[in-house]
């Protein structure tokens, strides 16, 4: 049914449950899991001096973010005895590094949590969740 299953993750504990979701269906099906983590671009202002966090710093931390939530994707496929290849990736707008990936690596199914740790942005503008739903052009499962 399944081949390779994409499984956005942001460390959150909602998210926690997609992953136990996906690595299920993975092994139901005998899929593989395609885990991302994206990673905020550096926050650039008009004024650059002033920044609080020099940029190498800031992306530093967000590649060690982003790699300790992809292995701990990793490890619990592992576990479960399923395959999985694991990426982080910069972007503004995780919805689109999500369905961007999904297509560049053949998933045919998205299983996310209904929402993340995305803060007012979240209420303002809608979750990613929300926007990969009304672009994506493959199955998307939701958890709750």
């Amino acid at each position: 049914m399944y081949k390779r299953i994409l499984v956005p993750t942001d460390g959150s504990e909602i998210t926690g449950k997609a992953i136990v979701t996906a690595i299920g269906l993975a092994k139901l099906t005998g899929a593989a899991i395609e885990a991302i983590a994206v990673k905020e671009p550096f926050p650039y202002s008009a004024i650059s001096e002033m920044q609080p966090t020099p940029p190498q710093e800031f992306y530093d931390a967000q590649e060690r973010i982003a790699t300790q939530r992809v292995q701990a994707v990793t490890k619990s496929c592992q576990d479960a005895g399923v395959a999985c290849n694991a990426v982080t990736v910069e972007a503004l707008h995780p919805w689109e590094a999500i369905l961007e990936h999904a297509k560049r690596t053949g998933c045919d199914l998205i299983v996310m949590a209904s929402h993340g740790r995305r803060g007012v942005a979240a209420l303002l503008l809608g979750s990613e969740t929300q926007r990969v739903l009304i672009h994506a052009s493959l199955p998307v499962m939701v958890v709750r």
